[in-house]
């Protein structure tokens, strides 16, 4: 079983380096394509437009087709699209690639978190959910200063190892993973139709919604926090860079303990507890006077999210066992579409009602909401077993 948990820690941390990949790359790149300030935005949402886009189809998709097949040939073509951006000569190619390896990760990811359930015994679905998150949360930390350490060779350097390290992974994939072939019936059904069991289920209604207000809590807050502490406390870049290498290993030791958690306190004390704890400090946070108290209070943050996003997306995927590709690809979606949603939120309020102050209200708030939401929707009330349904293995 280490196996599947390496396997799928180390998919997520390729993916999610990937994803911060470019962000230390755009002065060089801006001056090797010779392109404007406005327009180097683009060579970073090209791959989260490709993601969030085909995500709502790869997941059902990916429920009517053997995932071990979906798996390998995303996890592919992520490695091919991720080398190419290495040999772009221009602006709009790389833009390209970024939106192929954007498509590639959209196929990939929700393999991971579909192929958990039915690879790990029940008792090891929990742990294996946060060691998955782990290799997201460890990208976020380690994302940045990884392409920045690999550019010091030149900027392909970057991006031609993570598509190597990626092939080699595909590679592992292949002997070690099983055949997860759909039920018989799902392959029959139109890939738009496998939403409509998750639109009729007022439970998933709900579970979603509330999924939906978490990320753009927490989306809206981090958008701006790197402004902020320049504004506030008057880091440097470096600096800022610094401080969110804290909040990266903040959210992957929450994710670590996220199983342990759960089975301690039960998955629905522990959203409800750290929900709450999260409502606060959102609050608190622009008040702080200090950098040391701010980086402490967004640790704490970090670590509680960690905590959560495995139990959220353990509940919202055994919400159907046939549509778990679905379910993924649509939580995969709804994340995308909150953060993008909570940057522009984030840049009004802090433009237009002075500051970070009014962030931090709307990120409790929309915290607040969530909390409701997955309180009314009943997901984290267990249901007893069914006898069908189940993806084979």
């Amino acid at each position: 079983m280490f196996k599947y948990a390496l396997l799928f820690f180390l998919v997520m941390f390729m993916i999610g380096t990937d994803t911060f990949l470019i962000s230390p790359l755009l002065p060089e790149l801006q001056a090797a394509f010779g392109v404007r300030t406005e327009w180097t935005g683009w060579m970073l949402g090209a791959y989260t437009l490709g993601s969030a886009l085909f995500a709502l189809i790869a997941g059902p998709l990916s429920d009517g087709w053997n995932r071990r097949t979906v798996l390998l040939c995303g996890l592919i073509a992520f490695s091919v699209s991720t080398f190419l951006c290495g040999f772009a000569d221009s602006f709009w190619a790389m833009c390209l690639f970024r939106l192929a390896a954007g498509i590639s990760a959209a196929f990939t990811a929700p393999q991971i978190w579909a192929y958990i359930p039915s690879v790990m015994p029940p008792s090891k679905i929990a742990k294996t959910m946060g060691v998955a998150y782990a290799g997201l949360a460890a990208s976020q930390a380690f994302g940045v200063p990884i392409g920045s350490w690999l550019a010091s060779g030149g900027w392909p350097a970057p991006f031609w190892t993570i598509g190597a390290a990626s092939l080699a992974l595909a590679a592992f994939a292949f002997w070690q993973l099983p055949d997860i072939k759909p039920a018989e019936s799902i392959g029959r059904i139109a890939i738009l139709s496998r939403y409509r069991p998750l639109i009729r289920n007022a439970k998933a209604r709900g579970g979603f919604a509330a999924y939906l207000l978490l990320h753009l809590g927490g989306g809206t807050a981090f958008a701006f926090a790197g402004k902020w502490m320049s504004d506030r406390f008057e880091l440097t870049v470096g600096q800022i860079g610094v401080a969110m290498l804290f909040l990266g290993l903040g959210n992957m030791l929450g994710s670590t303990v996220s199983a342990s958690a759960s089975r301690r306190f039960g998955a629905a004390g522990m959203v409800y507890a750290g929900m709450t704890l999260l409502v606060a400090l959102y609050v608190l946070l622009p008040r702080l006077p200090h950098l040391t108290l701010a980086t402490v209070c967004y640790v704490i943050i970090f670590a509680v999210l960690g905590i959560l996003f495995p139990i959220v997306m353990g509940a919202l995927t055994s919400l159907d066992a046939s549509l778990r590709g679905t379910i993924s690809s649509l939580a995969n979606a709804t994340m995308n579409g909150a953060n993008t949603l909570g940057a522009w939120v984030a840049g009004l309020l802090y433009v237009q009602l002075g500051g970070y102050m009014p962030i931090g209200v709307f990120a409790s708030v929309s915290l607040a909401l969530s909390l409701a939401a997955f309180a009314a929707s009943g997901v984290f009330v267990r249901r007893p077993a069914r006898g069908h349904g189940r993806e084979q293995a």
